[in-house]
């Protein structure tokens, strides 16, 4: 909101982004992917809330990037701004929201299941309720972004957790589990 105000009074080009369950290298140590891949490396159990019925648009980072790197390359141009229910416009508004996701959900025991066979082991799965204040499902309509840009998301989920276990491996992530 703030940004389409400056967009309106100063005439700032700004695009919103919203980024869905982003996963890959360098991720948020506080996130599932990195703290399932720790557990699951340590033979801990991993906490699985709604009972793993949950969906999500995990996207790869590369996928993210991509996104980001149209929408700088593009930035928006004046429009008219509608006003609701009136029919007309009014000025002109040089501000964009576009959906960076995969476009594809994928039920959460799927994720798993793809860490666990790149990691090479079972997890231990700890099954929990749905935690208060989260939602079912997440997904990306990425339609705006991808008629605009060009955007599409090509890092398919088995290539994705492939490459972030090789990285969560390596000597480049500073939390991996040394045996």
């Amino acid at each position: 909101l703030r940004a389409h105000s400056y967009s309106k009074l100063y005439g700032i080009p700004a695009t919103g982004l919203r980024f869905f369950t982003v996963y890959g290298p360098w991720g948020r140590p506080d996130m599932s992917p990195m703290l399932f891949a720790t557990a699951i490396s340590k033979g801990e159990p991993i906490k699985v809330f709604n009972g793993g019925d949950m969906i999500r648009d995990f996207t790869y980072v590369d996928d993210i990037v991509e996104g980001t790197i149209r929408v700088i390359d593009n930035p928006p141009t004046c429009h008219p701004e509608r006003i609701e229910g009136s029919g007309r416009s009014e000025g002109s508004v040089p501000f964009r929201v576009y959906n960076i996701g995969c476009s594809s959900p994928v039920r959460l025991m799927v994720f798993i299941a793809e860490i666990e066979a790149a990691l090479g082991v079972e997890a231990k799965k700890e099954f929990l309720p749905m935690q208060q204040g989260d939602v079912y499902q997440t997904y990306a309509d990425c339609s705006k972004l991808e008629s605009e840009l060009g955007y599409r998301p090509s890092t398919t989920l088995h290539e994705g957790i492939g490459k972030f276990i090789e990285w969560y491996r390596s000597e480049k992530n500073p939390l991996r589990q040394i045996k």
